[in-house]
């Protein structure tokens, strides 16, 4: 077992050294593992020498003969297997004799039979062999120990979306045949369904995602049952992306456009509040693009949800006041449908489905009775205004003369409202209201008499028919969506594969330290805060909280905050001769408040881009030294920035020994400063430092929700522990300020200085406060 142990280490090792180095790709196979690919008979005659060995008391656990040794040569075997046609047909027969002898009484029994199935899964296996591994996972399934049933659903869904991912490589395959592993995993779709109703929730949510890759035409109305049925059940956290889930189901796999309305108005009366904005959009899509028999179906089916709703279902009036104020003259007559049948024999016939026709009256007042609650949003308000305004039209010369007086007096409800859209759309609709009537309204301004469409106050003289057709075409049913033009806008993680992201390994954690790439050295970061055009490789970002490993997960809301910082690429900066140079700007892209220009001797070359333009002289005068970054980006032409503040440090000793720390200003924005306190912990160690970062509150309110944030070239490795505190109180009078230590170290110290690129992030005075710089005034040669 040692011996098999360190076969398997060695090509571990093997395929990393391959990742790192993909020229040498040829020549690490040919090394390491085609030396030990002639050792695959051998290794499936000693497998299959353990499972007909008698009882071995030495070596027997539970029954089974060295389940250690076992394990250890499937894991060999499947590095071995992998990409390799011709060891895993040797392997073959082997992993199909263990998989059918091995019990499953005991644990060593199934460890045994997950790494079989994971090399089953990992070589070049055929179709019943894979079928065979399918259905050990099933029984796993069956299992009363959820640590067994947790491993089978993560390793199912890993092995379908391998399946998916491989079919979709190749365009010839398909993983739907009768014999895949698809169609396996489909005759255990009652037990994945089962787990559902687990009261372990890790074990809800591997089958939640294991489900989404059984829906397919076939299975699609009952596995949407089970979804909506789960839907009540999660927890409120879950439900936005169980939504999302539901309506990328419906689209790829809806039998009928009926069945996608209803499946949709049905979700959202059970998670109308927690679905996104954009599943609330596609279902008003789909209801519009819909034939008219279905519209009146959905807005039938929506008037009587949003009267047994509580109000706190916003997607549900959202999408219910939309309806209504389109097709509210489709609710005015009754309604029946009779869904089909299959036709068996035995099936009882479905019962009718009826709508009674509504008065005027009634629609109007369930809208309004929505836009009455204390509880109700803005938008939801805002919706109902369009709706009402589309329902004057609508039931002109269908509802009484009370009815539209009603609707326009709602219309004008909100002319004095606090909202400024309210109030503005209030006016707006009101005047078109009029202009449909010929009515001519005015603006009540003594220095323009023209009326709000543009037409000059005449007297009594009617409105052109021009006027009067633009104001009732205003108010006309919308034209159908494009469907292809919306699936384009999706963002891509709504893309039409189900789950693919969903599954197979983690994900690898980014590495502190990037391999060098060609480009700048100062922070080679191109695409790591999606700013650059081309990928570049990872590297180290930490912000508050993280520390060694914690930075290599860095999650990707929090490389949102640093976008297009390191988009422009870098190019190499000339030296300049000037006894005091001043950094230049590198931020010359970003919008912030222009600061006053201020006379330099002369500037460096902008390290993440090319040379500014010449600035035209300025007339030398001493002026303080301010922050270099407070001017992130001027609109008009490039100024001279101010030479950052030299750092200060006490003299050095006699023994050419630090005798005190330096402090570096490092930023100052929105009433609070930042400065680096730097020191040496190791007189031997030169490279390695100690930045203690010093928050200074300048205003006269405490600031909340520190949070800073660093990024550091790649030949910098960097270590930032949480800070002292994330409310930072006023600086006067306190002695006590709030600091954040950062551990350096600059492996090319002597030939590249320290940079640093800062994010900074607080609320003071109930505002939130987002500032971005550069810090680059580290003493030449030390840092």
């Amino acid at each position: 077992i040692t011996v098999v142990e360190l076969m398997t280490q060695v090509l571990i090792v093997d395929q990393e050294n391959q990742e790192e180095d993909d020229d040498d790709e040829d020549e690490y196979e040919s090394a390491a593992k085609s030396a030990f690919l002639r050792l695959v008979p051998l290794l499936v005659k000693l497998l299959r020498n353990l499972l007909t060995s008698g009882y071995s008391p030495e070596y027997d656990v539970g029954g089974i003969s060295d389940p250690f040794l076992q394990v250890q040569i499937l894991t060999l075997l499947r590095l071995l297997g992998t990409d390799d046609e011709s060891a895993s047909e040797e392997m073959s027969d082997v992993l199909a004799q263990v998989a059918t002898n091995t019990e499953t009484a005991k644990n060593a029994g199934n460890a045994i039979l997950y790494e079989c199935v994971q090399t089953i899964m990992a070589i070049d296996a055929d179709d019943s062999l894979r079928t065979l591994a399918i259905n050990i996972l099933g029984r796993f399934l069956l299992n009363k120990d959820n640590n067994i049933r947790y491993v089978a659903l993560n390793t199912l869904a890993r092995c379908i979306a391998e399946a998916k991912q491989h079919a979709r490589e190749n365009e010839d395959a398909s993983d739907d045949g009768p014999n895949s592993a698809a169609a396996a995993l489909q005759r255990h779709r009652s037990t994945v369904v089962d787990c559902l109703k687990d009261p372990d929730i890790s074990i809800r949510q591997r089958s939640l995602e294991l489900i989404y890759h059984l829906v397919n035409e076939e299975n699609v109305e009952s596995l949407t049952a089970e979804l909506l049925n789960y839907l009540v059940l999660c927890p409120r956290e879950h439900r936005a992306d169980i939504c999302t889930r539901i309506l990328r189901v419906v689209e790829r796999f809806s039998p009928d456009d009926r069945w996608r309305v209803d499946t949709l108005i049905t979700m959202l009366t059970i998670a109308g509040r927690e679905c996104a904005r954009s599943v609330q959009s596609a279902t008003i899509i789909y209801i519009s693009r819909s034939s008219d028999d279905i519209r009146a179906y959905a807005t039938h089916k929506l008037v009587k949800a949003m009267r047994d709703d509580d109000g706190t279902q916003i997607g549900l009036l959202v999408v219910g006041t939309w309806c209504i104020g389109e097709y509210g003259d489709l609710v005015l007559k009754p309604y029946s449908y009779q869904p089909s049948t299959t036709g068996d024999a035995g099936v009882e016939t479905p019962q009718t489905i009826s709508f009674m026709g509504l008065e005027p009256s009634s629609v109007v007042s369930t809208v309004e009775d929505i836009t009455t609650r204390h509880s109700c949003p803005e938008e939801v308000k805002e919706r109902a205004l369009t709706c009402f305004t589309k329902l004057s039209e609508r039931f002109a010369g269908i509802a009484d003369a009370d009815t539209v007086a009603r609707l326009h007096k709602l219309v004008k409800k909100y002319e004095g409202s606090h909202s400024l859209e309210l109030q503005l759309r209030s006016c707006e609709y009101d005047a078109l209201l009029n202009a449909i009537k010929g009515v001519k309204v005015s603006v009540k301004n003594p220095q323009n008499s023209d009326d709000m469409l543009g037409m000059a106050d005449g007297g009594d003289a009617p409105l052109s028919s021009e006027v009067v057709a633009a104001a009732k075409e205003a108010l006309a049913r919308m034209p159908a969506v494009d469907i292809k033009v919306m699936q384009r806008k999706r963002p891509p993680e709504l893309g039409e594969e189900l789950g693919a992201a969903s599954f197979g390994e983690d994900n690898a954690p980014s590495k502190t330290n990037g391999t060098a790439s060609g480009g700048g050295d100062l922070l080679d970061l191109n695409d790591i805060f999606g700013g650059g055009a081309a990928p570049a490789p990872a590297a180290s970002t930490q912000q508050n909280g993280t520390s060694g490993g914690a930075a290599e997960t860095t999650s990707a809301s929090d490389v949102d905050l640093l976008s297009d910082i390191f988009s422009a690429p870098a190019a190499p900066a000339p030296a300049a001769a000037a006894p005091a140079p001043a950094a230049v700007d590198p931020f010359a892209g970003m919008t912030s408040q222009p600061a006053a220009p201020a006379a330099a001797p002369a500037a460096m070359m902008d390290p993440f881009g090319a040379m500014p333009a010449a600035a035209p002289a300025a007339p030398a005068a001493p002026v303080a030294a301010a922050d270099p970054f407070a001017a992130v980006s001027a609109p008009a032409a490039p100024a001279v920035p101010v030479a950052p503040a030299a750092p200060t440090a006490p003299a050095a000793g006699g023994d050419g020994t630090d005798s005190g720390p330096i402090t570096v200003p490092a930023l100052s924005h929105g009433g609070l400063t930042v400065e680096f306190e730097c020191t040496k912990p190791d007189l031997w160690n030169k490279q390695s430092s100690t930045l203690v970062a010093k928050f200074k509150n300048t205003t006269d309110a405490p600031i909340y929700g520190l949070n800073f944030q660093c990024a550091v070239p790649k030949y910098v490795t960097m270590e930032m522990k949480p800070p002292t505190s994330t409310t930072v109180p006023v600086t006067a009078g306190n002695n006590k300020l709030v600091t954040q230590t950062i551990n350096i170290t600059n492996s090319k110290l002597g030939t590249k200085n320290l940079q640093l690129k800062l994010k900074i992030g607080f609320t003071s005075k109930g505002t939130k406060v987002d500032h971005i710089a550069t810090c680059s005034g580290f003493p030449a040669g030390q840092y």
